[in-house]
């Protein structure tokens, strides 16, 4: 569901609550704490373990990249936060999670401040 490609060849993704057999794999969401905002235009990529990028996209309008993991094997993987833009001191932040059960929905946010950040497993 991923209509366009990067140079790379890596999959680009700018979807805002897309649907994958009803309901959305895995998604995130980026807030700017200091602001009390979503953030947008956050470029996050999706990596395998080793590093492999499974998919790329920006945060959109609402500080969210969802419709990623359809056709993704359970094993851990990796959102990587290029965050320099909001938070200079935090360049980029990596959440590594466990998609343990692909049938579930996986929703890893991130608030975002300038000397702080957290996450958690979303609903």
């Amino acid at each position: 569901m991923c209509p366009r490609s990067s140079p790379t060849g890596t999959t680009l993704c700018v979807l805002a609550h897309t649907a994958i057999g009803g309901r959305v794999t895995i998604s995130t969401h980026v807030l700017d704490a200091q602001r009390g905002r979503p953030a947008v235009g956050v470029a996050v990529q999706l990596q395998r373990q080793d590093g492999t990028v499974v998919a790329e996209s920006a945060t959109n309008v609402d500080g969210r990249v969802t419709g990623w993991g359809d056709g993704l094997d359970a094993g851990v993987y990796r959102l990587v936060f290029h965050t320099a833009g909001i938070a200079p001191f935090f360049p980029e932040v990596v959440l590594t999670f466990h998609y343990e059960d692909p049938a579930q929905h996986y929703h890893v946010p991130l608030l975002l401040s300038p000397f702080a950040y957290s996450t958690y497993r979303g609903s």
